[in-house]
């Protein structure tokens, strides 16, 4: 990374990723970290504008396989914060039975790692696939919202949240640039929940 983007988009990062940080207290993770996350610009400028609770956090991905594990590690660390209004589900693979809580939700964040992708967190926003069919062993975040509209009848706003990551192998820690869109995530979600209204 050059140096002046190094400085641009520097903040600390206190989550290394391995099984001993996992078991750090909750105060420590919410004290350290949380709020030194860093937010660029164009990353707050792609916030959605509103927000309406209860907020349902989905961070899924393979925790044995390094980078691969940041999105159930978001989520985990989201719970920690105990936001209001807020539920947090942490998985290996998207399943139909995600349907319903996804259904009752007025907002859902799905959180998953992107290996081939710019290296910077990208937020968007998602509307479901025309057909609720899965044809495979897993699905993915569209066909789960089209599910929950055609078995449950209601689909939340929903929003793909999606960190850079360099390391798939066999392991539990986090490289540094799957570190820093872990920090970035957890403060992007925290303050999309803040801004959240009871509907």
């Amino acid at each position: 990374m050059p140096a002046a983007e190094s400085s641009e988009r520097s903040h600390e990062v206190d989550w290394l990723g391995s099984s001993n940080t996992r078991r750090a207290s909750s105060s420590l993770l919410a004290r350290s970290l949380f709020p030194r996350a860093f937010i660029t610009f164009d990353e707050v400028q792609i916030l959605p504008e509103k927000c309406l609770a209860p907020l349902l956090v989905i961070g899924y991905g393979n925790t044995l396989r390094s980078d691969d594990g940041v999105g159930p590690r978001v989520a985990e660390a989201v719970e920690v914060l105990e936001l209001a209004h807020v539920r947090t589900l942490e998985c290996g693979l998207l399943t139909p039975e995600l349907a319903d809580p996804i259904s009752r939700a007025g907002t859902v964040i799905f959180v998953d790692a992107a290996l081939d992708a710019p290296r910077e967190v990208s937020w968007r926003s998602l509307i479901p696939s025309e057909s609720s069919q899965i044809m495979t062993h897993a699905a993915d975040p569209r066909t789960l919202l089209a599910l929950a509209r055609d078995v449950f009848g209601h689909v939340p706003d929903a929003w793909w949240l999606t960190i850079p990551v360099l390391n798939l192998g066999i392991g539990d820690a986090l490289s540094p640039v799957a570190e820093e869109g872990f920090c970035v995530a957890v403060g992007l979600i925290r303050q999309v929940a803040e801004g959240c209204s009871v509907r």
